[in-house]
Order: C-alpha cells, then sequence, then structure tokens
C-alpha cells in the first residue's frame, strides 16, 4: 500500500500552522511535508513533529523572494551567493527535523539570457547543492513545474529533469514527480513514473484541473496508486493538493487508498 504524507502548507490550511502537525495525526497520517519551514525556529517545528510522532519527509530549499513571484534561485545570474547560503540554511534545518530529502525548486528562467548559459548555471548550482546534501546524507530533488500555473519556469518536464541529473552526476540527486503538474505538461502518467522510477525520489498527488484532491478531476488515481504498489515504488506519496473545503471532509480518497 502507498505511504501517504500530508503537505501541511496546503492542507489543514483552515488551522494555524504549527496546528496542522495534530491535525494530520488525526487524519491517519504518518508522515508531513511542507514547503518552507523558514518562517519558524526549527525547534518549534521538532517539537510538533516529536508530539505527534510525525516523520518529515521533506521541505523546499529558500526559493527566495515568494511574494515577489521568484520560484527559486538556480536559475538566476549573480544570486550564487543567496543560492549557497539557502542550501546551507536548508540543510540546518533539514538536520533538526529530521528530515532527509530537499527540494530544490530552479527559478523563473530570465528572458533574453542564452539557454546553454542558464543550463551551466543551473547545473552549478545543482551541483553545490548535491554536493552540501550529501554531506549530510540527504537527498536533493528537482521537481518540474507546469508552466500554465508558473509562466516561464525552468524546469518544466520529467525528461529536462533527467538530462539535469545525468549532467550533474550526483549519486543522491533524484527527480520529484508531482503528478499533477506533469499530467498538465505531458501526461502519459504510469509509463512515465515506470519507466523513471529508478531516479524519482518522491512523489507529489492533486487532481487536474484545479489541484483538488485524488479524485475530484480527470486522473484516474485508484489505477495509478495500484500501479504504484505493481512497480514497487516504495517512497512517500505527498498530498499536495487544494481542499475544495475543510481538509478532513476530503479525505475519502485516503481511505480508499488504504482499503485497496
Amino acid at each position: 500500500m502507498p505511504k501517504f504524507a500530508a503537505n501541511v502548507t496546503m492542507l489543514f490550511a483552515e488551522l494555524p500552522f504549527l496546528d496542522r502537525f495534530a491535525a494530520a495525526r488525526r487524519a491517519g497520517f504518518d508522515a508531513v511535508e511542507l514547503q518552507f519551514p523558514y518562517a519558524f525556529e526549527p525547534s518549534e517545528i521538532a517539537s510538533r513533529l516529536a508530539d505527534e510522532g510525525l516523520e518529515l519527509v521533506l521541505h523546499n530549499l529558500p526559493a527566495g523572494d515568494w511574494r515577489a513571484g521568484e520560484r527559486g534561485l538556480a536559475v538566476l545570474a549573480d544570486r550564487e551567493g543567496e543560492f549557497q547560503d539557502g542550501v546551507r540554511r536548508a540543510i540546518d534545518y533539514a538536520g533538526v527535523l529530521g528530515c532527509r530529502q530537499l527540494n530544490c525548486l530552479t527559478g523563473i528562467a530570465p528572458e533574453g539570457v542564452d539557454a546553454a548559459r542558464l543550463r551551466a548555471l543551473v547545473v552549478e548550482n545543482l551541483t553545490y547543492a548535491a554536493a552540501e546534501a550529501g554531506r549530510a546524507d540527504m537527498r536533493l530533488l528537482i521537481e518540474p513545474l507546469n508552466t500554465r500555473d508558473a509562466p516561464g519556469f525552468y524546469l518544466n518536464r520529467s525528461a529536462q529533469a533527467l538530462e539535469l541529473i545525468a549532467e550533474v552526476g550526483a549519486d543522491n540527486l533524484f527527480l520529484q514527480y508531482d503528478v499533477f503538474h506533469m499530467q498538465v505538461m505531458e501526461g502519459d502518467l504510469a509509463r512515465t513514473i515506470a519507466a523513471k522510477l529508478d531516479r524519482i525520489g518522491h512523489i507529489q498527488v492533486a487532481d487536474n484541473p484545479g489541484r483538488g484532491e485524488p479524485g475530484t478531476g480527470e486522473i484516474n488515481y485508484p489505477f495509478l496508486f495500484a500501479h504504484l504498489d505493481a512497480i514497487g515504488y516504495a517512497g512517500w506519496i505527498g498530498a499536495e493538493y487544494l481542499p475544495r473545503g475543510r481538509t478532513e471532509d476530503g479525505l475519502g480518497w485516503l481511505a480508499d487508498a488504504r482499503a485497496g
């Protein structure tokens, strides 16, 4: 049976952030993920994880000025120092929180910059981040996003991500496969996941259109969850969606997945 982690940045948003860990446990999750922990002291989050007996399976590197529209720093020239500071900060947080996977959002590609220069910059930054994560015995993930919801996002297809992973050549660099984003960009979900399974470190789910709960859109999640079991995916599946109402009222998909 797949293992599910609640994304407490997006789920249980009706509650204050630090109260969402208890809500995730009450809903039956054994693990959580989150986008950015940096608004809180790591000890505050660690305490909530310990209180609820939850594992934190993923959080992101700092991604620049989110409110200003930045979605990562790896593709931005003259921000290498800030990127490296963010890598070290993320590793420090993850060490306190017991998190073994960090996701790097590559960012919005600046207009008018040569594609080869952008690729070289991303490879350079990922090489640094993967080496630092490796020294801390952590994985680094990279996640393609769809360009409808994140216009101009540099990394937007799974094949592109695997090319970067191969070029960097780090054993601890993996693909974070978000089913929602990849349904928008390329479809063919089951075959793609099976073909790329050895380099997929984490999977996230939401339905399309609307990024709602599994079962609210076009993706056949009962089939997909059974497929993940059949092909031997052993990692976590992050529930990273936008609940259509109270989170607890939309968890029928989780009960169905666990029932098989």
